[in-house]
């Protein structure tokens, strides 16, 4: 990535990141939605941004298992709040991920992707995201096990990673290899996961509000 063009990517990224959580109108029906999750689990006991992260992802897939599912940590959401709303890039998988993303841009290289020997389209993706962004990204991986591992082949220096990629072929495997690899991380230990629970992990954080240190 040259310097004009990471330049234009942190004004775009900074356009976007001026918008304030708090100015989120929130419908009616999501309210009552998030109401009637709380009343049948009780979250109140969670850290702020942990709490912010398993709601939302239950709320995406009116999947309660999720709550006991989820692998996170609080200190992590917090750096990584902090760098997402300073502009640090997200990163997603495929475009179904950034469909979700509703309050921020996303780079997605899938479409320029090859496959090759013993490489997937979206590890390769991957590969050229990488080359585009550079370390301190927050990525989001909700589809394909192997953008996952290959991310974790590169020297990537994430914010945190979303890993949340579904199937029954490498999907429990490459989530178990992010929470051994040690990164800042969002995961889960069952073969479940999908495009729109990884998106609405990113937004628990987008939404969240952000204090005075935090402020940009």
């Amino acid at each position: 990535m040259n310097a004009a063009n990471a330049a234009n990517a942190v004004t775009a990224v900074n356009a976007v990141t001026a918008v304030n959580p708090a100015d989120r109108v929130v419908h009616p029906i999501e309210q009552e939605s998030f109401r009637r999750l709380r009343a049948r689990l009780d979250t109140s006991h969670l850290a702020p941004l942990t709490r912010a992260v398993v709601e939302r992802v239950i709320h995406s897939a009116a999947d309660l298992e999720y709550a006991d599912d989820l692998v996170l940590a609080e200190g992590d959401l917090v750096k990584a709040h902090a760098a997402l709303h300073a502009g640090a890039p997200v990163v997603v998988d495929v475009e179904m991920v950034a469909a979700g993303i509703t309050r921020r841009e996303t780079v997605c290289r899938l479409k320029d992707a090859k496959s090759g020997p013993g490489l997937t389209r979206s590890a390769h993706a991957v590969r050229l995201a990488y080359e585009e962004v550079g370390p301190g990204a927050l990525w989001v991986i909700g589809c394909a096990p192997t953008a996952l591992e290959e991310l974790l082949t590169l020297d990537a220096a994430p914010a945190l990673v979303i890993g949340l990629p579904v199937g029954f072929v490498g999907a429990a495997e490459s989530k178990e290899a992010l929470r051994a690899s040690g990164l800042p991380a969002v995961s889960n230990v069952s073969e479940k996961g999908g495009s729109a629970v990884a998106a609405a992990a990113l937004n628990a954080l987008l939404y969240h509000p952000i204090t005075p240190e935090e402020t940009p």
